[in-house]
């Protein structure tokens, strides 16, 4: 599995179903409005397999993800709220299960490309009835 160059610093640009996606994680409205209005400064540090991922917004606010591919780290959704995942690399692409979305980053064209998507979760109690 290729190891793609995510290094670099990524100025925001545009964003499609934000609205729709943080209101299925459930984010505070204070912190939609942040991401909805402000223009968020990525940076993303790369030695190998071993990342630093921050996202920089207006007002001196960051926040910071650090992680090698493979491994468990302590990580930190948008929100603020800690949680443990393991992150890989499928395709060129980094991979990983936050605790209410599925996430995915990639290098196309130049540009950072991130996707959220909310994970559902189907839960089946033991039929009595067989057929």
């Amino acid at each position: 599995q290729g190891t793609m160059a995510f290094a670099g610093k990524y100025e925001f640009e545009s964003d499609e179903n934000y609205d729709d996606f943080v209101k299925k994680i459930g984010l505070p409205s204070d912190k939609v409005e942040l991401g909805r209005s402000c223009k968020i400064i990525t940076e993303v540090a790369q030695n190998g397999n071993d990342f630093t991922w921050t996202q920089h917004f207006p007002g001196g606010h960051s926040t910071t993800n650090s992680f090698t591919i493979g491994k468990e780290a302590d990580m930190v959704t948008m929100g603020g709220k800690k949680f443990k995942a393991v992150v890989n690399m499928e395709d060129g692409k980094i991979v990983a299960d936050f605790p209410n979305y599925h996430h995915t980053a990639e290098i196309c064209g130049g540009k950072l490309i991130e996707v959220s998507s909310q994970i559902s979760r189907l839960v089946y109690k033991k039929s009595k009835h067989t057929p």
